[in-house]
Formats: structure tokens, C-alpha cells, sequence
């Protein structure tokens, strides 16, 4: 496994148009499906009269943690595209939602399979594509008589201290 992976820095928007319907991506960073399913939400709010809100997510580093949405389009037309350009760019932690406005001409199978993967690459074209480190946590119990030593070693390797809290032990 990898010790770095790839994300967007901050939420971005692209826009597709065929033959009247309108398809607006939303792509936003998230760690967590519950904070992806809150972006999904707020977009069904603000777009209410939209006929569709498709999506498709990647989390963490296994391959195993992701969904792909239709939300009433025909099977596999829009899901798997948004979620196959997530994965052409090797993502991870990231939501995509599609909103799409209904133009009153059919697109068919391959029309709705091209509207969702290119409103889709036009938002992720915008974002700013971040590499991090992947970082664990530890929970570090210790005597006080081994601060002074254990924080030296901490600083010169260069580990990321977070909350410190201080009662009996360190």
C-alpha cells in the first residue's frame, strides 16, 4: 500500500449541456460517507427542481469503499461514469454530485453515459489535485521522567504531535 494518495483541495463545479438538459457537477473533499451524504443533501435542497441528483464517491485507500448512484436514471448511465472519472484520476476522499435539469429530448443509454462523465471531468478539471501522506495516530502513555527524551526524539524524526493532555502521565 501506498504511503500517499490523491484528493481535490476544495470543492469545484463544471457544467455540461446536450440538447436542452442541463448536467451541474459538484466536487467536494470528504472523509466519510456521512459527510458526502450531507453535500448530497444540501445540493437535493438547493436544486429541488432538478429531476435528478446522481453521485458516486471513492474513500480511503482500499478500492473497497465507494458508491455509485443513478438516482432514477437508467442503470449504470450515470453512477458508474461520475465514479469511472473519479478513478481515472486516482482519487480518494472525494464526492461527486450530479444535478441534472431535464431539456425535454431523450439522450439515450450513450447520451446520459457521455453528459454525466464529461460534466463530471469538466468540474474535476477545476480542482486543484492534492497528494498527502498518509497519517496514523497513536496514543502515547508515558512517565514524565522520558518527556524531555521522547519529545526529542518525536521533533527529529519529524512526527506531527497533536492534543497533549497531562495528569498522572504524560
Amino acid at each position: 500500500m501506498s504511503d500517499t494518495f490523491q484528493t481535490i483541495e476544495a470543492p469545484v463545479t463544471g457544467l455540461f449541456k446536450d440538447r436542452g438538459s442541463k448536467f451541474l457537477a459538484f466536487a467536494y473533499p470528504v472523509t466519510s460517507e456521512e459527510a458526502a451524504l450531507v453535500h448530497l443533501e444540501r445540493l437535493r435542497k438547493e436544486h429541488f427542481k432538478a429531476n435528478h441528483h446522481c453521485f458516486a464517491w471513492r474513500l480511503g485507500l482500499g478500492n473497497d469503499r465507494f458508491r455509485a448512484n443513478d438516482d432514477g436514471e437508467p442503470s449504470g448511465t450515470a453512477g458508474r461514469p461520475i465514479l469511472g472519472q473519479i478513478d481515472a484520476l486516482t482519487l480518494t476522499d472525494v464526492v461527486v454530485v450530479v444535478v441534472r435539469y431535464f431539456g425535454g429530448t431523450l439522450l439515450g443509454t450513450s447520451g446520459l453515459i457521455n453528459a454525466y462523465r464529461e460534466s463530471t471531468a469538466e468540474a474535476l478539471r477545476q480542482a486543484k489535485i492534492l497528494q498527502k501522506i498518509v497519517k496514523d495516530q497513536f496514543l502515547l502513555d508515558f512517565d514524565y521522567a522520558i518527556m524531555p527524551d521522547l519529545m526529542h526524539a518525536l521533533k527529529k524524526l519529524d512526527i506531527e504531535t497533536g492534543q497533549q493532555t497531562y495528569g498522572d502521565r504524560g
